[in-house]
Formats: C-alpha cells, sequence, structure tokens
C-alpha cells in the first residue's frame, strides 16, 4: 500500500488554507459591506467542495486504480462537516444569537433553512461514527449504508444554495450537475452489479428440445 502520510498531511494543510484566508481578511477589514453574510456564504461553499470531493473519490479510485485514495475520504467528509458546523455555527450564533424559538420557526416557515437544517444534520452521523471503532462496532455493511445519508447531503445542500441564491443561479446549478453526475455514477454502478445474469448452460446436461 502507497504511503500516504505526505498526501494526508498535505490534504489537512491544504484544506484549512479557506479557512486561514477567511480570518486574514477578517482581520484587514475585507469581507466587504456584510462581513456576516461572506463568512456565512463562503463557509457553506466550502461545505459543499468537501461533500462533492467525498463523493468523488471512489469514482476517481476506479477509473485511475489509484486504490490510496480510499483513505484520505475520511478526512475530506470531516472537513466538510467541519465548514458544514461553521456555516451552521454562523446562523445560530451571529444570525440568532442562539435563540431556539427563532431558529424553529425559521425551519418551520422558510424553506431554504429547513432543507439546509436537513443537509447539515445528515452529516452530524456521518461525522459520529467515522472514527475505526465505530465502523467494527457498526459492522461494514451497516455503515456503509449509513453513509449513504452523504448522497442526501449533498443533494439537501445543493438544493438549500439554489433557493437561497435569488438571481445568480449559475454556481448551484454547477454544483447539482457534478452531484448529479456523481450519484448517477453510483446508480449506474450498482445496477449493473444487480443485473440480471444469464443462466450458465450445464456442461453434462443439454439444452432443452436438444438430444
Amino acid at each position: 500500500m502507497k504511503d500516504i502520510k505526505f498526501y494526508k498531511l498535505a490534504l489537512f494543510v491544504n484544506a484549512l488554507v479557506p479557512l486561514a484566508l477567511l480570518g486574514w481578511d477578517w482581520r484587514r477589514g475585507q469581507l466587504g459591506a456584510s462581513p456576516l453574510n461572506f463568512v456565512t456564504r463562503t463557509t457553506g461553499t466550502l461545505t459543499l467542495v468537501f461533500l462533492v470531493l467525498t463523493l468523488a473519490v471512489t469514482p476517481l479510485r476506479k477509473w485511475t486504480g489509484a486504490q490510496w485514495l480510499v483513505r484520505l475520504r475520511r478526512m475530506v467528509g470531516l472537513y466538510a462537516f467541519f465548514y458544514g458546523s461553521l456555516h451552521f455555527l454562523c446562523y445560530v450564533w451571529f444570525d440568532k444569537a442562539f435563540d431556539i424559538s427563532g431558529i424553529a420557526q425559521d425551519v418551520a416557515r422558510r424553506w431554504f433553512i429547513l432543507v439546509g437544517f436537513l443537509a447539515f444534520t445528515s452529516m452530524v452521523p456521518l461525522a459520529v461514527t467515522s472514527t475505526d471503532k465505530m465502523i467494527k462496532r457498526l459492522g461494514g455493511k451497516r455503515w456503509q449504508k449509513l453513509h449513504r445519508l452523504t448522497y442526501l447531503s449533498a443533494a439537501a445542500g445543493v438544493f438549500h444554495y439554489y433557493l437561497l441564491v435569488k438571481s445568480d443561479i449559475r454556481k448551484p446549478v454547477g454544483f447539482a450537475i457534478v452531484v448529479g453526475v456523481l450519484l448517477g455514477y453510483r446508480l449506474f454502478a450498482s445496477y449493473s452489479k444487480r443485473g440480471p445474469k444469464a443462466q450458465p448452460l450445464s456442461l453434462t446436461t443439454p439444452p432443452r428440445g436438444k438430444a
């Protein structure tokens, strides 16, 4: 197996670069007229980026034969949860000041908040069960089924982004296309595995109608 310590370190560092740049711009007052809106949008976009990268690991591994890529998927997924948590925190802290009743009303009345809440909560069990101990406790098959929630989280995240944007929908549509292709690939791969199998002819018994 390829030694991927360097790649893990590179991923760990580079995945934090956007956050460092965001903090640097905040310190210099370069976040625009609405810093809260800028930070919220940026962390939301980063969440989608890492969700897409998580979904892309399996196709890339199969197309390139680089089996070691799968060992980076956990870290990529955890970064998706990390930026999703920051995105959610921006809303509940700076926008709602931890007003539970106000948040509940938003979830009930505003579609994009409800869909975004669904996208985030779908990632929580994924993060909680990301350790080796939880994989062993759940078992490989149950763990894989649970982690299909990644599909729901990605789809809901894209829909949340689309509902949030009022005019320029190019970015959410772009994300929707990429996520659609990645999910479509999985459906095709699953159908190919479970497709009808031809009944093999016996080497000793001739087919019906023939002697």
